[in-house]
């Protein structure tokens, strides 16, 4: 198993050129073929219904023109950046439609995708984008490399933070993640539970799991934690102090229609991450 595909979200915002670094970074620590995803906010190649106001039709070309443009002009940033960086397989797609739905159709072609942390100013004109990690987190079906709205994340991950709560969440988690965890440095499992929490030795099997990681190639070690403060900020501040350059964990959700809900565990995560978060539902 490997990343033999990585799809990285494009966009007009300043993290653009963030989220493109790391991707490219990834791919070439895992010889991955990087595609380069730019959704254009077209539908069928022309602005969607009930975005020109009434009265406006003379101008629908002309915004057209200028969505191709900006998603252009995207496009070739990205182009520059790999070939400043070095080799790399790689390709651009434009995608019509909005963020959301590009990132799903497109990603489940992919082994992973990076996007950034909702908030780090992605394209606020694509009304279609906002929540758009949870959205792409259930709806993909690949797990997420999700990179924060603020600091420099340039290299393959070498210190390695597992949230691990014995769930199928985290197990799904943990075996998305095998590529990565291969190539780092220090492994560590981080289980946190409250006082008198059900997460008790014979739900985390904390050495079977060490043992199957070891099988994989992991050599893993583990860390226990009871806590009286919320389990995000506790799995956050753990994942500090051992200086970890990646957090890997599940997220926790489900999908009804077009909406979505997430667990308290994970919402706090995706809005306070200081460190690149490699999540799978």
């Amino acid at each position: 198993m490997n990343f033999r595909t990585i799809l990285v979200h494009l966009d007009r915002s300043g993290r653009s050129a963030a989220r493109a670094a790391l991707a490219a970074q990834w791919a070439k620590a895992h010889e991955s073929h990087l595609v380069g995803l730019v959704p254009t906010g077209l539908h069928g190649g022309v602005v969607p219904a009930g975005t020109v106001a009434v009265g406006m039709t003379d101008y629908i070309a002309d915004a057209a023109s200028r969505l191709r443009l900006r998603a252009e002009a995207v496009a070739r940033e990205f182009r520059e950046g790999i070939h400043e960086s070095g080799p790399l397989s790689y390709e651009v797609c434009l995608a019509d439609g909005g963020a959301v739905d590009a990132l799903v159709r497109h990603g489940r072609a992919s082994d992973l995708l990076v996007l950034g942390q909702d908030g780090d100013g992605s394209d606020a004109a694509d009304a279609t984008a906002r929540g758009l990690v949870p959205q792409v987190l259930v709806e993909a079906g690949r797990p997420l490399l999700i990179v924060p709205c603020a600091g420099n994340f340039n290299a393959s991950a070498k210190n390695v933070a597992v949230a691990w709560d014995g769930s199928r969440e985290s197990a799904i988690a943990i075996h998305a993640g095998l590529p990565a965890l291969r190539r780092a440095a220090r492994v560590t499992l981080i289980s946190c539970s409250h006082p008198g929490g059900a997460d008790d030795e014979r739900r985390l099997l904390v050495p079977e799991m060490l043992q199957f990681l070891l099988r994989h190639g992991v050599r893993a070690s583990a860390q226990r934690e009871v806590t009286e403060i919320d389990i995000a900020d506790a799995l956050l501040s753990r994942t500090a102090e051992l200086g970890a350059d990646l957090l890997v964990m599940g997220g926790y959700g489900h999908s009804r229609l077009r909406e979505r809900v997430l667990g308290g565990v994970t919402r706090r995560i995706l809005a306070r991450m200081a460190v690149p978060v490699l999540m799978v539902h």
